[in-house]
Formats: structure tokens, C-alpha cells, sequence
């Protein structure tokens, strides 16, 4: 079926009684060859020598699913709209690797969605991707779950997450340390994870067509917060501690933007402490944290809460 043409689009949703939902942020893909180098990057990620399984979070009417479904040997896509799921049926009769779930992703238990779905794959020695194109309302939500579901002493149960997303947050997600779009985002998904930007997405190439363009961004998960950080402590409970002292500096830094980093933590450490910590760094003492990478974090957050 041709999941991509606007009038095959049009006439599911006639036939089953649908039109795009604006409070489920519903655009749907109209071009072929985007959904299909979406597809592409995502299994590009994943070991294919062995066992594939991914997650589509969101799969609309089926234009991203149909290519994962050739791409991987299982897949599973969670839809929030009920009145969806009836044409998903019919749109993906041909396919035989795919679910597809009636649930809220932001509701359920990934790790235990994970360990009920791809056991399987997991047990084959197989790897998982997370692909979709996500709602532009939701898209720091969807992402934050993905990589705060596991502890961040562990690497992630995902070879990727490649994501289509809007434009400008795209740009943000993937921005590097002193750059106009670097914020508090970035810094975060960067101790879980480097972002990159893959490619651009017209608004031309959606149904309805939305007012911004669009970008695909692949997350490609680190080992752990060790491997931002190796200085990071080796005992598991002290670790965890620590990378939530890091995302709590990492929040203080940016919640005051134009603040340099001494006055923005004088909540909670002294001008003192943070200034001799940034001068054991090497690190100039009126610092904005927008100007730190996510290992400069680490490093500040290790000397300020060291006893």
C-alpha cells in the first residue's frame, strides 16, 4: 500500500471516519524517500549481523513503519490514538514483524516494555533501535524518557534513537558547547549520549503541512556517564549520586543564562568554592555555562561535592 500518497492517506482516513489530530501533534509523511532514509539511518546504527527489533513511537498511518519492517526483523509501534489502530491493521496487512500497541509511550515502563517485546532479540545477543517522528509538543519529554529510564551508570538497551523532530530543536539537541543553541538539553542528553543531526525535512513533505521545518537527528548512546567522565566513582550507589549532582549543576547553570557560573550555583555552593573550583580546571573564573561541555560538568561537579 501506498502509505506515502496523499490521496491513500486521504482515503483511510475517510474510510475509518480520521482526520489529523492537532493535540496529538499529527502530520503525516507524504514523500516516500523520507521516511525510507528515516529507516535507513536507523537499522545503519544497529549491528546487522545479528537479531534487529525497534521501537516507532507513534507510526501515524504506517509511512515510517512499512520501511522499518524491511529494514528489521521486529518491530513494535506504540500508537496513543485509539481510532488509529483499526487502519495501522489494514495499512500493514503485508507485514508480518510488526505489533502495534495501543498505549501512551509517556506512560508506560520502558524497561519493562523492552523485556516483554524483545526478549527475544535481547536473548540472541541482537540489538534494539528507537525510531520515530515524533510530535514537535512532546519531543524533550519522549527523548529525557528514553535515556533517564535506565541508570546512567549502564549503557542503554538502544543501539540509536533516530528521530524526526522540528528544525531549530534539532539544531539544539545536536549543538555543540558555546554555540548560540547550546543549552541545558543538550548538555544533559550529551552524558547519556552524542546527538548529531542527519539531515533536513521541508514542511512540504507532511499532510497537513506544519508552519516549521523539520530535521533528523540520530542519539547514539555512550556506555555510561564513565565514558563522559572515567573519573566518575566506581562504586555503583556514589555514581548514581553523582550524575544526579551533575544534571542538578547542569539545570542551575542554565536556569540563569546570563549569570556566570559563580553566580548562577550561589544557591547552593559558595562564589568561593566554585570560583577555586573553576581555577583547578583551568577554567576561567567568569565561565557562563553555556560555554561547558558535559565532561567540564562533570569534572566542576566531582571537585565542588568532593568532601
Amino acid at each position: 500500500m501506498q502509505l506515502c500518497n496523499p490521496q491513500t492517506v486521504r482515503g483511510l482516513l475517510d474510510k475509518y471516519g480520521l482526520a489529523p489530530k492537532k493535540a496529538f501533534g499529527q502530520n503525516f509523511l507524504i514523500n516516500p524517500m523520507v521516511p525510507e532514509r528515516i529507516a535507513d539511518a536507523s537499522a545503519s546504527f544497529a549491528d546487522q549481523s545479528k537479531p534487529m527489533g525497534v521501537i516507532e513511537i507513534g507510526p501515524g498511518v504506517g509511512a515510517l513503519t512499512q520501511y522499518l519492517c524491511q529494514n528489521y526483523d521486529k518491530v513494535v509501534a506504540i500508537e496513543i490514538d485509539r481510532g488509529l489502530i483499526p487502519l495501522l491493521g489494514e495499512a500493514l496487512e503485508e507485514f508480518d514483524n510488526v505489533t502495534v500497541v495501543e498505549a501512551d509511550f509517556m506512560k508506560i515502563d520502558l524497561p519493562e516494555f523492552v523485556r516483554e517485546h524483545f526478549s527475544d532479540i535481547l536473548d540472541a545477543g541482537g540489538t534494539i533501535g528507537v525510531c520515530a517522528n515524533l510530535p514537535y509538543y512532546i519531543t524533550t519529554p519522549v527523548i529525557m524518557k528514553l535515556l533517564e529510564s535506565y541508570p546512567m551508570t549502564e549503557k542503554l538497551p538502544f543501539s540509536s534513537i533516530v528521530v524526526m523532530i522540528q528544525l531549530e530543536v534539532a539544531r539544539r539537541l545536536a549543538a555543540k558547547a558555546g554555540s548560540d543553541d547550546y543549552g541545558s538539553i543538550t548538555a544533559s542528553i550529551a552524558l547519556r549520549a552524542k546527538a548529531e543531526k542527519l539531515f533536513d525535512v521541508s514542511a512540504g513533505n507532511f499532510h497537513p503541512v506544519p508552519k516549521v521545518a523539520s530535521a533528523v537527528v540520530g542519539i547514539i548512546p555512550h556506555s555510561g556517564i564513565r565514558e563522559v567522565y572515567p573519573d566518575a566513582p566506581a562504586d555503583e550507589d556514589e555514581c548514581l549520586a553523582f550524575a544526579d549532582d551533575v544534571n542538578d549543576l547542569i539545570n542551575l547553570a542554565f536556569g540563569q543564562r546570563r549569570k556566570t557560573l559563580v553566580n548562577a550555583l550561589s544557591g547552593k555552593y559558595s562564589k568561593e568554592k566554585t570560583a577555586a573550583a573553576l581555577e583547578t580546571c583551568g577554567i576561567r573564573a567568569d565561565i557562563r555555562g553555556e560555554k561547558l561541555s558535559a565532561s567540564e560538568f562533570c569534572r566542576i561537579t566531582d571537585i565542588l561535592t568532593t568532601k
